[in-house]
């Protein structure tokens, strides 16, 4: 979903996707390189907030809400927060389930709320994109989704890969146009 967030991204003159991810709880966040992900993109750092004309975040569901590596994250960012590092910054947000009444949009909600906090603005995915009408498994006006099916397995389809691209274009157009 990253990466298809990342196409969308892309697809707007001038924008550059910087794919990041944060480590496992237990792991700790500030240690050497060497501790970096072997493969797949590096951890997120809090300057990356500070370099981003905006934000698209995403997490699997779990139990309806983020993961709890996601929310440790964001709970390191009192810094950002007070200096309104991400405020009038765009975002938005995508989730993976593992069955289709696991909690996408309540997930979507619950990444928000931090993001709110921020002052960021956040972008969703209007009903004028057919895809949010015709899919039958992942994409709310939340934010782009998925379902993974129980063994995580399914790949998205092309509805849900599309609306991943349109909500990192959304998320992309709005940053320019707030640059000015």
């Amino acid at each position: 979903m990253a990466r298809q967030v990342a196409r969308g991204i892309e697809s707007v003159p001038g924008c550059q996707a910087r794919l990041r991810t944060v480590p496992a709880v237990h792991d700790e966040r500030r240690d050497s390189a060497a501790r970096q992900p072997e493969s797949g993109p590096p951890w997120v750092e809090n300057d990356d907030l500070a370099e981003c004309a905006g934000l698209v975040m995403g997490s699997p569901t779990r139990f309806g809400n983020m993961a709890a590596a996601l929310k440790y994250f964001l709970d390191g960012t009192g810094s950002e927060w007070f200096s309104g590092t991400l405020a009038g910054k765009p975002a938005g947000v995508f989730t993976s389930t593992s069955t289709l009444h696991g909690g996408q949009e309540s997930t979507l909600l619950s990444m928000m709320i931090p993001l709110l906090h921020h002052g960021m603005l956040m972008v969703g995915i209007p009903f004028t994109e057919p895809e949010l009408n015709l899919t039958r498994s992942g994409g709310t006006p939340y934010g782009a989704s998925h379902l993974a099916g129980h063994d995580g397995s399914r790949e998205l389809d092309e509805d849900e890969a599309r609306l991943c691209r349109v909500l990192g274009r959304r998320v992309a157009e709005t940053a320019r146009r707030l640059a000015g």
